[in-house]
């Protein structure tokens, strides 16, 4: 279990890291380099909410739900660090925040499974040693704005304190939504493709 946490948290500290480089080139080149956060996942093994909700077996929601959190854990680490940071990181968020609140938990939520899907299809053909879909499946995601739910979560711990404060009820409801989405997108490919 400890294992466990330790691998969440740096994974979740490694999406934050890309995250944050995101913030600083909110655009496609932003897009791309954000694919340095999932590729060192991958490389390192990590366990990322993502990156686990497609391969779990029976019994295992729990350790899922510790892989969540731990993820949340380390995105706050970097999210605490992104507030020294001398660029507009805060507002950009904010401005992240405020259009995923728009879509709505239904919408959002509906978006979040394209993101799972392009998960667990490019870390599947990266464990066999195929890295091109993590390259090309992260910017697509961010582009097509689907949620990503640990991503978000950086994104959120990094808008100002007062804004995260007044819409916590809001943002709450539609982070439930989009790890709801997240989880389902992971795991459509169990009723369609035949695995071995």
């Amino acid at each position: 279990m400890l294992s466990t946490i330790r691998s969440g948290i740096y994974a979740g500290i490694c999406i934050g890291i890309a995250g944050f480089g995101y913030l600083a080139e909110k655009s496609l080149a932003g897009a791309v380099l954000f694919a340095f956060g999932l590729l060192t996942v991958v490389g390192y093994k990590l366990k990322l909410y993502t990156g686990t909700a497609g391969f779990i077996k029976r019994g295992e929601l729990g350790t899922l739900a510790l892989i969540l959190i731990s993820n949340i854990v380390g995105c706050l680490a970097v999210a605490l660090l992104a507030r020294c940071s001398s660029m507009p990181l805060q507002d950009t968020a904010q401005g992240i925040l405020e259009g995923r609140l728009r879509l709505g938990p239904i919408c959002g939520g509906l978006l979040a499974i394209g993101c799972g899907m392009i998960m667990t299809t490019a870390v599947t053909f990266a464990r066999q040693g195929n890295n091109w879909p993590l390259l090309f499946g992260v910017p697509l995601f961010i582009t097509c704005g689907f949620p990503h739910c640990v991503a978000d979560v950086f994104y959120y711990l990094t808008v100002p304190v007062d804004y995260l404060l007044q819409n916590l009820g809001d943002i709450l409801i539609f982070y439930i939504a989009i790890v709801i989405g997240n989880f389902i997108g992971c795991n459509l490919y169990r009723g369609i493709v035949k695995t071995s």
